[in-house]
């Protein structure tokens, strides 16, 4: 009989568990969100959304989802009948193609085998059949684990169609691996705050460029709620358009904090170790991985179950059996996959913790697996 357990251990790609400084953070009176109190935390906020994207842009702060500032990027700078190219590794960038269709957009849908990275030169091909406004892309693609090349993606848009628009959604990848905004010449990135900012879903930011704000000043998508302009207006007093929320603003304060004293190389470091503990551990079962070493994911990891296991049985045993959150394959993957995300404030003991319990679950069930070998990989990789 299974151990009813007492603590919840969530182990998704987003949202992530929240440090108690941050949860103590956002337990904050509310103030007048027009007022100079909070304006001063809005700047600071911003200012540090700057270091972690590395960028001098403009980044405006929208609360909504991650979807929402990729609806964000897309209404600013298209108008209907513009050509774009989406580069479709997953479910999210399937939902990029989904968001400029819908907004009139004529969208080359360039689809990638799942658990495979964009490839620069199919990129290149598709940039030579003729111009596009902008190229669409992950950072990283949660559904599948799988962190694409941006900067080398990136090159190549500005080779052959230099005033093409780079998008990116960097909603799960955004310090959890490096993503040089400016360096790169990226011209929207998106981050959300449930991910390695480790603060609850709710906000979304959006960098934006000198290419990008000429874009807009031409772009006819309907819009009101997204408009830059007029977020324009408001974030040099450090105000939002409408009104903010303001404990995941506080909360994104502390988060980004926590991340300042890190250190950006120490928290992609970390992010790096916590990948390759959980990919050894995973060999070591005897368990196939979707995504390639040269390209997997250092905030989530795909991995196909034993032979005659099902994924989404293995999502439901291990909530109800150990109290512990996996995350289900998506789309195509749907119980193929199961997905362990360790991005944010997860450390190596809670992946430990976690794998054991796969473990005893793959046991219980009869998989032909060589028990303990997992969790023994990752204890020696400690």
């Amino acid at each position: 009989m299974a151990r009813k357990m007492i603590k919840y251990n969530l182990m998704i790609p987003g949202p992530t568990p929240i440090p108690t400084r941050v949860l103590s953070a956002m337990n904050h009176d509310m103030i007048g969100h027009r007022g100079p109190l909070f304006s001063a935390v809005m700047k600071e906020v911003m200012e540090d959304l700057r270091w972690a994207y590395e960028t001098k842009n403009d980044i405006f702060i929208y609360p909504s989802s991650g979807t929402g500032g990729m609806e964000v990027a897309a209404v600013n700078v298209l108008s209907p009948g513009d050509k774009v190219i989406v580069l479709n590794i997953g479910n999210f960038g399937a939902r990029w193609a989904k968001i400029c269709k819908a907004y009139g957009a004529e969208v080359n849908d360039v689809k990638f085998a799942r658990g495979q990275a964009a490839d620069p030169k199919v990129l290149e091909a598709e940039l030579k059949k003729g111009p596009v406004k902008a190229v669409f892309m992950q950072h990283n693609e949660t559904s599948t684990g799988v962190l694409n090349d941006v900067q080398t993606l990136a090159k190549t848009v500005r080779q052959f169609q230099p005033d093409a628009l780079i998008m990116v959604d960097a909603v799960s990848g955004m310090m959890a691996a490096p993503l040089k905004t400016d360096d790169w010449d990226l011209d929207v990135v998106v981050s959300g705050s449930q991910k390695a900012f480790m603060v609850p879903p709710g906000v979304a930011a959006v960098s934006i460029s000198k290419r990008a704000w000429k874009a807009y000043e031409t772009a006819k998508c309907a819009k009101h709620y997204w408009d830059w302009g007029l977020m324009k207006e408001e974030a040099p007093k450090g105000h939002t358009y409408t009104t903010p929320p303001e404990s995941l603003i506080f909360g994104m304060r502390e988060g980004l904090k926590m991340l300042k004293e890190e250190g950006r190389e120490n928290v992609f470091a970390r992010h790096q170790f916590n990948r390759d503990l959980l990919r050894t551990a995973a060999r070591a079962l005897g368990l196939k991985l979707l995504a390639d070493d040269s390209h997997a994911s250092p905030a989530v990891t795909a991995i196909f179950p034993p032979e005659g296991v099902d994924g989404e049985e293995v999502r439901k045993l291990m909530r109800d059996d150990f109290n512990v959150e996996v995350a289900p394959g998506q789309g195509e993957l749907k119980s193929k996959i199961f997905r362990i995300g360790h991005l944010g404030y997860v450390d190596s003991l809670d992946l430990i913790g976690a794998w054991a319990a796969v473990e005893v679950l793959f046991k219980r069930l009869g998989a032909k697996i060589n028990f303990g070998a997992g969790v023994k990989a990752m204890m020696e990789m400690l």
